[in-house]
């Protein structure tokens, strides 16, 4: 996938809003070519230049900029020109979804192993244990508890899970 079309898919520009927030995503969504300052990016963005920091350092540690330091010979300060590497994204994306099957395989077992009880007043959910604790009362209102079937949630959870190892090309 081409450079520009990258930053055009919706679920790329997402990813990125979700990392940097809305004060960084001008600084995600237009990374220039080649290094750059943070001063000059936030001159050139209009933003502050601690948004534009904050936005470049939650880039690096997701491999998506790096920096090189550049010692001024006469002042001693030193200078960070940031790069763009936004050839890491899909990867970075793929690894996103395998923690988000790995955590819904762990719901689904969750699901499957526990027995619910859900107050119909207050819709607070327990665990058979905390209920049998309570008394089949719920400690808000003092409505009595009902069993909860879960099925929907577990089905809602597989047809996702399927989603995901499908588009991870993995086996059902």
């Amino acid at each position: 996938m081409a450079f520009e079309e990258l930053l055009e898919d919706p679920v790329i520009q997402k990813y990125l809003n979700e990392l940097v927030g809305p004060k960084g995503m001008p600084v995600a969504a237009a990374p220039p070519d080649g290094e750059v300052t943070d001063e000059e990016l936030a001159e050139r963005l209009g933003l502050e230049l601690n948004d534009v920091r904050r936005a470049l350092f939650i880039l690096y540690e997701n491999d998506l900029a790096s920096y090189r330091r550049v010692r001024d010979e006469d002042s001693g300060w030193l200078t960070y020109l940031w790069t763009f590497e936004y050839e890491h994204i899909p990867g970075n994306l793929h690894e996103e979804m395998e923690r988000l099957l790995e955590a819904l395989e762990e719901r689904r077992e969750y699901e499957l192993n526990n027995e619910f009880y859900l107050c119909p007043e207050c819709s607070i959910r327990f665990e058979f244990g905390e209920a049998m604790d309570l008394g089949f009362t719920c400690p808000e209102c003092g409505s009595q508890l009902e069993a909860m079937s879960n099925d929907e949630l577990i089905g809602a959870v597989d047809e996702r899970i399927g989603e995901l190892r499908s588009e991870l090309g993995l086996a059902t």
